[in-house]
């Protein structure tokens, strides 16, 4: 059987194409468990929500989430300017030892949670220069993403659908747009919902699919990890097999010559 290569982002390499996050679950144990079970390498972590040691009085994610064991990619959830996003970064590289792979995502409001483009490129360039590695959740625009890894940001991930709404990839051409042009990886961030929508973001020819509510909130979040698990390999399986080509007419499987009867 055919070996995957490696997702390669800032210079390290992931066997997992998989990435997830921590929040939702109903304990640090179902974390814990699901994490385990999805395969994931590179976990996130939302700063502003989420103890990793700036408060001691309150159960740490670090008990649970081994750093040695995993990547963590401290992520800026719930800032909604730039400044505070970039501060929110700073935070988690003072917290995590000079730690610089961060999640950048700026959201415009609270009802979409859709990205604020002019902040996210704002903080993205400041980060950046401050020698930060940016991966970075941005819209579906392909012009915006060209932007975002012009200005050095190691990993492009745009939205599949609004965070949350479980609703999958509801436009896949502009993915591709941004797959076509793109020389770093792009992760779909965003908007699962089940296993078939992730196994879509592979065959396209995403390079990843991040995802935390589609299995925090599955009725068996460990069974779901699983399942997430299987979808991304077989997508990115899939998608290096190249699909056969669609036609509009009916093409026998078996063949056409060489009949016993006519």
């Amino acid at each position: 059987m055919q070996v995957l290569e490696p997702l390669k982002i800032a210079g390290r390499e992931f066997s997992s194409r998989l990435l997830v996050g921590t929040g939702k679950y109903e304990s640090m144990e179902q974390t814990r468990l699901a994490i385990e079970e999805s395969g994931a390498e590179i976990v996130t972590v939302a700063i502003r929500r989420t103890n990793i040691g700036q408060h001691s009085d309150q159960p740490n994610l670090l008990e649970v989430i081994d750093p040695n064991r995993y990547t963590l990619l401290p992520n800026t959830a719930g800032c909604f300017d730039s400044d505070s996003a970039v501060r929110t970064c700073q935070l988690a590289r003072e917290l995590l030892d000079g730690h610089k792979l961060v999640k950048l995502e700026v959201l415009g409001d609270q009802k979409t949670l859709y990205p604020n483009v002019t902040q996210t490129l704002r903080a993205a360039r400041v980060l950046v220069e401050d020698g930060f590695d940016v991966m970075v959740y941005t819209s579906d625009d392909p012009i915006v993403a060209q932007e975002l890894e012009s200005m050095g940001c190691v990993a492009i991930m745009p939205l599949g659908s609004l965070i949350g709404s479980g609703l999958g990839i509801t436009n896949p051409f502009n993915i591709g747009l941004i797959l076509e042009q793109a020389k770093v990886p792009v992760i779909v961030d965003a908007g699962v919902g089940t296993a078939s929508d992730a196994a879509i973001a592979m065959e396209l020819g995403c390079d990843g699919v991040l995802m935390n509510t589609a299995i925090a909130a599955a009725r068996s979040p460990v069974l779901m990890a699983s399942a997430m698990k299987k979808a991304v390999e077989a997508g990115r399986e899939a998608y290096l097999a190249g699909r056969m080509p669609k036609r509009a007419i009916a093409v026998a499987s078996s063949p056409q010559t060489g009949y016993i009867f006519n």
